[in-house]
């Protein structure tokens, strides 16, 4: 097993933020994975797990191990009339195993499509769009404990899903690599195009019975028509978390804005859209030259060329403190910081 030392994580995250780790190692199954962590030099250093680098803003080096998971391999494990079980590598991207879900017909993630990301990050944000979420088709995953190497499975209980949330990122975070996850999709899917603009994006594409590929191919319309292109400009995708508040709040934020966008949370509760709150903060298309809050969507912090993990920081920031006074509610980071 060998590392490359003092290495750029430039190309390794979708902000195309400039940061460098001490060293870079890569792995595409659990033995390499065991190999690289009985190395001398990880043992008592920092160590970051990286997939597709979407969900992350380096705001200084890593001063220790950062680890590219590049597990791959899509099967089929299980299968009955009504539904089929897929497995799929840690390191295979997101988007390409909702295509192979969608090409083969079978339902369940066709409104995840274009999510940026692999795979095993999904269950770790419990990655949703478009009233979706992968809780909704979970089954179970495989993740390696760090501390002995041993491989453990977890069910959808012991993941303890929860908004953008799961044990991953809590009482889990830094304790295990997730290596593969597997989900139970429909052979008889029912479509849901009732949430966002996907009924009025079929409508648009003149589409009155759609399939499962035209539900994927409205979504992957709105989303390019909303979101820009990583590969154009650095971003992380929605950066923050849409806040979930006491239904009085929701009502006293509606009396002041009647075209508020909030939904239903559990008896008492609302969800507010980030992006709207932001919005009609004053904030979208907010420049800072380098970066800023994109003009299409509010949620999403952008670098156009030349910002630093700081500055984006502090932008994000300035977001929290403006949507706080004007208000009252305090919006949460979803993107992690480093």
């Amino acid at each position: 097993m060998t590392f490359q030392q003092h290495a750029s994580l430039k190309p390794f995250n979708t902000f195309g933020i400039p940061a460098t780790a001490d060293r870079l190692g890569r792995f595409s199954n659990v033995d390499e994975l065991r190999g690289l962590l009985a190395s001398p030099e990880v043992k008592g250093a920092p160590l970051l797990i990286l997939g597709g680098g979407s969900n992350i803003l380096f705001t200084q080096d890593f001063h220790g191990t950062v680890l590219l998971n590049e597990i791959p391999g899509m099967v089929v494990v299980r299968e009955n009339e009504d539904h089929v079980w897929v497995r799929a590598g840690a390191g295979v991207t997101w988007h390409s195993f909702v295509l192979h879900c969608v090409a083969n017909g079978w339902g369940g993630v066709e409104n995840l499509s274009m999510i940026p990301g692999k795979v095993g990050a999904a269950p770790m944000q419990n990655i949703g769009a478009y009233g979706v979420e992968i809780k909704d088709t979970f089954d179970t995953l495989e993740a390696l404990r760090i501390a002995d190497g041993e491989v453990i499975s977890f069910d959808k209980e012991a993941c303890a899903f929860g908004y953008r949330e799961s044990f991953f990122k809590r009482a889990g975070k830094e304790r295990y690599v997730i290596l593969n996850v597997t989900f139970r999709l429909s052979k008889r899917p029912v479509l849901n195009t009732s949430y966002g603009n996907i009924q009025q994006e079929l409508e648009r594409m003149g589409i009155a019975q759609p399939t499962l590929r035209d539900v994927s191919d409205a979504v992957i319309a709105i989303r390019r028509s909303k979101l820009p292109d990583p590969a154009v400009i650095g971003n992380a995708g929605s950066f923050f978390k849409n806040p979930v508040v006491p239904q009085e709040v929701a009502d006293r934020i509606k009396a002041e804005h009647p075209d508020t966008v909030s939904y239903p949370a559990g008896p008492g509760l609302a969800k507010l859209a980030a992006g709207w709150l932001i919005e009609r903060a004053g904030l979208k298309g907010y420049s800072l030259g380098t970066h800023g809050v994109h003009d299409r969507q509010a949620l999403v912090l952008v670098n156009r060329g030349g910002a630093n993990g700081h500055e984006v920081y502090a932008l994000s920031e300035h977001v929290l403190r403006t949507v706080k006074e004007k208000f009252g509610v305090e919006l949460e980071r979803e993107v992690n910081i480093l």
